[in-house]
């Protein structure tokens, strides 16, 4: 880490930093993964509703509400869902009741993915915050509850050194990232904006300024049924989609010829994945219909609908090769999350504001780059029209992996730079 010197922050940033509760953050982050929100679940809405209480203790003005889910599915801009829901809490607050927009918003997601597998855990329970040689263990640490945990020891911090910023701070927690966005398209529908956006994705050191998008695909593929002993009386769905995987592959290759410098060492930044694939209901039956779905990645720049077409197309262009194929066509469908890809023009000053309130506080400088993986970026860029970027502690790496875990020192260090940031780009009041 860059040492602090008097040069690098004020006296007053110097002030703030030191009511930086460490003890105070690591338990908060604790309690909220100790909630096993996973996307969909009840405890979803009750880490929102926990939430909301460190908001209002933090002196915020909390705006939480009920989610219409079936009203903005109607939206035409809806980005999807991939896992049911009864019911979704949206959640944003600011440090006023004002009509300026906040100077800066910082922005988290509360829902995780599941554990998987509790093999790889261990003796460890997945949701049991379980702090061990400065690292905190649990689903959701690295993804991105840390990343939420900091911005509320900013909220915390300033309070408890009696700054009163000039101009408006505001935070929102959204649920649905995970599965498409929900959380953050139903904040923009609220009416909820900012001058600029951090969202606290777990980044690595790094500020991330753009996203490739994902779709999610279906496929349904006819064959046709037979005893499994006369198997060409029938025709397989499993051998119907062989030459559509390949074309998929191609696809795949085509669209990854040219990566953009901004992914760096990234050099499949959009990849063509089958997640699931099923086919066939007994043994010794030929399979009649075969459904593959999965992930498909949307370009820089490129619009989900013709992203949609490029995969359509070359469906289609596999089918008319095929004598099977050409007489039973597959049937392409876009279930589930629909993430654009989302941008930040590499000269707004958030970029240097962000770097330079890092280094001053002590963090190594963050380098600048894209990530492969879709966001809530591309909603408050995109819909929001709020210039957005990523800067979180953690490891992106171990985000929806086994034995997940972020450093706490990591969290601190991401704590103390949001809360220059804040200082510096929201101003304090006279």
């Amino acid at each position: 880490m860059a040492l602090v010197t008097e040069a690098q922050l004020s006296a007053l940033e110097r002030r703030v930093l030191d009511h930086l509760d460490e003890d105070r953050l690591v338990a908060q982050l604790a309690a909220l993964v100790r909630i096993p929100s996973i996307s969909g679940s009840p405890e979803e809405v009750e880490v929102v509703e926990h939430a909301s209480d460190l908001l209002s203790d933090a002196g915020m003005v909390v705006d939480q509400w009920e989610i219409d889910i079936d009203e903005l599915a109607e939206d035409p801009w809806f980005p999807g869902v991939e896992v049911p829901r009864d019911r979704a809490l949206g959640l944003a607050a600011v440090d006023r009741v004002t009509e300026d927009r906040p100077a800066l918003v910082l922005q988290g997601h509360l829902d995780v993915v599941p554990p998987g597998d509790p093999r790889p855990w261990g003796l460890t329970d997945p949701f049991s915050a379980e702090l061990h040689e400065g690292r905190l263990y649990g689903r959701g640490t690295c993804d991105m509850k840390a990343g939420f945990a900091a911005n509320l020891a900013v909220l915390d911090t300033l309070r408890s050194a009696g700054v009163t910023l000039a101009e408006p701070l505001a935070v929102h927690a959204v649920v649905g990232e995970e599965d498409g966005g929900l959380g953050a398209f139903a904040t923009m529908r609220r009416g909820h904006r900012g001058q600029a956006a951090v969202i606290t994705e777990p980044t690595g050191d790094r500020l991330v300024v753009a996203n490739a998008g994902a779709l999610t695909f279906r496929i349904e593929v006819p064959g046709r049924s037979a005893h499994g002993s006369l198997r060409r009386e029938g025709y397989s769905a499993l051998d119907a989609f062989l030459p559509i995987h390949q074309a998929l592959a191609t696809l795949e290759a085509d669209r990854n010829r040219e990566v953009d410098p901004l992914f760096g060492d990234r050099d499949l930044p959009y990849s063509l994945s089958i997640g699931m694939l099923h086919t066939g209901d007994w043994s010794s039956s030929v399979p009649d219909r075969l459904v593959a779905e999965g992930r498909y990645g949307v370009m820089l720049g490129e619009e989900p609908w013709a992203a949609r077409i490029a995969f359509e197309d070359a469906v289609t262009e596999a089918s008319l090769k095929d004598p099977w194929l050409r007489e039973h066509r597959p049937v392409v469908t876009w279930p589930g999350g629909q993430f654009a890809s989302g941008r930040l023009d590499l000269k707004h000053p958030l970029i240097g504001e962000v770097s330079a309130a890092a280094v001053d506080s002590g963090a190594a400088e963050p380098g600048v780059r894209a990530e492969v993986y879709g966001s809530d970026l591309r909603i408050y860029s995109g819909m929001g029209g709020i210039p957005t970027l990523h800067y979180g502690p953690g490891d992106p790496t171990w985000a929806h992996a086994p034995l997940e875990h972020v450093h706490v020192d990591e969290v601190v260090s991401v704590a103390r730079a949001l809360t220059v940031l804040a200082l510096r780009r929201c101003g304090v009041a006279e």
